[in-house]
């Protein structure tokens, strides 16, 4: 079956299950995706796995997409979700390395003890805590954006930074770094 030029098309054709227009979609938006599950799991080779499972995912689900919908925002959701299964699988890492180089950030003033402990502080954070807490304070998406991807609203994503940010600043003050 031939793709046809209009996106609407496409992605009637992709909802009938046509490998064509997966094709096509896979094309047109593997890098995004690539782009969104890195800001999550903040691990490049990580995130070509997770990309790779998640374009799995969204073939599988074919039958479930609504083609009057976008694809972007349902693709964000369902890698959302790979990457939020691999946070969660993923064991929490060890202290990290007082010989790990890191790159020099914009604010001299701040220790490299003081970004060694923050960084571990983040994570120990749950899947899903430091996953809005990434793209929202990191990566500074829009709530709107982030609430889409994970399925939630627009407050739950809020609620989930804050819960974040109080749980960063607990574990950076049993460190002994005052934040």
């Amino acid at each position: 079956m031939q793709v046809m030029e209009q996106p609407s098309d496409v992605l009637r054709q992709f909802r009938h299950g046509d490998l064509d227009a997966f094709e096509a979609l896979f094309r047109q938006h593997q890098s995004e995706v690539y782009g969104w599950i890195v800001r999550i799991v903040r691990d490049p080779s990580a995130a070509e796995d997770l990309t790779v499972e998640t374009f799995w995912r969204i073939h599988r689900a074919h039958a479930r997409f609504d083609p009057g919908q976008g694809f972007g925002p349902w693709a964000r959701r369902i890698a959302t979700n790979a990457a939020l299964d691999y946070l969660k699988t993923r064991r929490p890492e060890a202290d990290v390395p007082d010989d790990l180089a890191s790159p020099q950030l914009a604010d001299p003033g701040v220790s490299e003890e003081v970004r060694r402990k923050t960084a571990y502080a983040f994570g120990r954070l749950p899947a899903k805590l430091k996953a809005a807490a990434t793209l929202a304070l990191i990566e500074e998406r829009p709530y709107k954006d982030i609430a889409g991807a994970l399925g939630i609203s627009t407050g739950a994503v809020k609620v989930r930074v804050f819960r974040a940010l109080r749980l960063l600043r607990k574990e950076l003050r049993r460190q002994g770094i005052e934040p």
